[in-house]
């Protein structure tokens, strides 16, 4: 598990805002998106494709992502786990020189928030709510570079590997299934992989954690649920997500601590944040929770009201996507979903709960009660018509952490019985 202590911290005293913010200007963007018709020319004929071409460390900066490998199970006999392990591979690849104009949004944002000055003098506060501004803003302008490839390499079992990738899609991605063979790797084992020839690059390496067919599967929301974002409100979003330093829930990171303690779960942390955020989410989740797979949108804003619609648009339906991908590869997994009151995730979880029955064992969701707005979302009505045919032992609502200690323990308790 990757966590330092707890940020016990309290949240700083919030005042409503009525209405959604004022639009903030900003300065125009370059088309990021290519021809449909090149994209799906490229898509059929990958690397061979002739606007495919490898990603070059002097002009390109990669992320590639963490990852969870899996083991598919064999339909065809008696649906056994077979031995070799897959995982789903993410590279996001960037034009290395970045967008000058930083500045001008990163004024933008800061008057929208009401910094002071354009150097913040006058507080020193507000010049470090700048430069996080202008640290977590880049990604957004930085210009994304699609029909790249890049190679992948890992060792496992002292067995060296490299994969081709790619190539990229027209947001600059990468998201590909990998063969990793592995026979013999442990349940819980951790392998750190590469981007060939990016070895200066720090964002160009992450881990594969493998997770066997069985046992316990955590689905985490991010905002709202273990992060302050307050999503209700735009401006909220805004200041959480690039000016302030990120606050963890309130007895979030002790609570998840106990889950991993008592299921010993493989982690997932689903988010409708834009994948742009990577960095920033990937560093909180590292300081304050356990180690797992981050899962964020695929498609990036072209301004600010894009940013805030990310969030809060089609949550549902995205978040039963991605959760179809997991089941896929753990069917078997005993999964626990947590969440919270401010977008669908009750009824994302109770729509999954549904469809395969079995698979997930319990729905937290923390109601959410220091954003405004919120009475609606709150009433039990809403979380009764949600949960609606589910047991009512395997979903609760919470407001305080203390309330879930012995909700957990006797999902443990499943381990003993079986």
């Amino acid at each position: 598990m990757a966590h330092s202590p707890a940020n016990g911290s309290a949240s700083p005293e919030h005042k409503c805002e009525d209405g959604a913010a004022d639009p903030v200007q900003q300065p125009p963007a370059p088309e990021r998106r290519g021809s449909g018709f090149l994209n799906f020319f490229s898509s059929i004929l990958g690397p061979k494709s002739p606007l495919s071409h490898a990603a070059d460390p002097r002009k390109n900066t990669v992320w590639l992502l963490d990852n969870t490998a899996y083991q598919p199970l064999d339909d065809e006999t008696d649906g056994s786990p077979l031995q070799s392990w897959q995982t789903e591979v993410v590279a996001c690849i960037f034009h290395a020189d970045g967008r000058k104009d930083v500045g001008k949004l990163v004024a933008a944002i800061a008057d929208h928030l009401g910094l002071d000055g354009e150097d913040g003098n006058d507080n020193p506060g507000d010049k470090i709510a700048r430069a996080n501004i202008e640290k977590r803003v880049q990604p957004f302008l930085d210009q994304v570079t699609p029909f790249c490839t890049v190679t992948v390499d890992l060792e496992i079992d002292g067995s060296a590997q490299s994969h081709s990738l790619g190539p990229s899609d027209r947001n600059g991605i990468i998201s590909q299934s990998v063969d990793l063979d592995g026979f013999g790797v442990a349940d819980g084992a951790v392998v750190r992989a590469s981007i060939q020839s990016f070895n200066d690059q720090p964002t160009a390496t992450a881990e594969t954690l493998f997770a066997a067919p069985a046992g316990w599967l955590v689905v985490s929301d991010i905002d709202d649920t273990i992060k302050r974002t307050m999503t209700m409100e735009p401006t909220g979003i805004l200041r959480t997500t690039f000016a302030e330093e990120p606050v963890p829930i309130d007895g979030m990171p002790e609570f998840y601590r106990h889950v991993h303690s008592e299921l010993d779960p493989t982690w997932f942390y689903l988010s409708a944040s834009p994948y742009n955020l990577y960095p920033f989410l990937h560093q909180f989740l590292h300081e304050h929770y356990c180690a797992g797979t981050l899962v964020l949108r695929d498609y990036s804003w072209m301004d600010i009201s894009g940013l805030i619609k990310s969030f809060t648009e089609k949550t549902q339906e995205y978040k039963v996507d991605r959760m179809e991908k997991i089941r896929r590869w753990f069917p078997r997994r005993r999964v626990l979903c947590i969440g919270d009151s401010t977008q669908k995730d009750p009824e994302a979880y109770a729509e999954m709960y549904h469809r395969y029955p079995g698979w997930i064992h319990a729905i937290i969701i923390r109601k959410v009660t220091n954003v405004c707005h919120m009475e609606e979302k709150n009433k039990p009505e809403r979380f009764e018509k949600a949960f609606k045919d589910i047991p009512a032992e395997a979903w609760t609502v919470f407001e305080d952490t203390q309330e879930l200690y012995d909700f957990v323990d006797g999902l443990g308790m499943e381990d003993l019985a079986l």
